[in-house]
């Protein structure tokens, strides 16, 4: 009997956690903007990204973004963007991306590419 209460007990609290961290911070709290920089690389405008944290409780891991087609004359290291299977990128290796650490990278094209989050992990910390 008391190893049926002991895993009810153990059950209830690992749900209880769970659901704390979920509602402390939610996928919409991962934000990625990009603005043109006014600089010209080889000719093409040149754009920042900008994948910022917006919640300060958790961290969001793992983070792919949709880049099928993507093209740039201007270089960015694979440590920051890097291509993936099924036309995705992971940011920043998949390290933590926090509320005092986004992600920034730039990139040249005729026009800013519509990548946006596909992939990502919420751990609280």
């Amino acid at each position: 009997m008391a190893v049926t209460n002991n895993i009810i007990i153990g059950i209830f609290l690992f749900f209880a956690l769970v659901s704390q961290c979920y509602s402390q911070c939610r996928e919409s709290d991962l934000f990625l903007t990009q603005k043109p920089t006014g600089a010209k690389v080889k000719g093409k405008p040149e754009w920042q990204v900008d994948i910022t944290a917006n919640c300060a409780k958790c961290d969001f891991r793992g983070v792919s973004v949709f880049c099928s087609g993507f093209q740039t004359v201007e270089p960015i290291n694979t440590s920051i963007l890097g291509k993936e299977e099924g036309g995705l990128c992971l940011v920043a290796n998949g390290r933590p991306i926090t509320h005092s650490q986004p992600v920034t990278f730039k990139y040249a094209s005729d026009t800013s590419f519509p990548f946006h989050v596909l992939k990502q992990q919420i751990v609280c910390t």
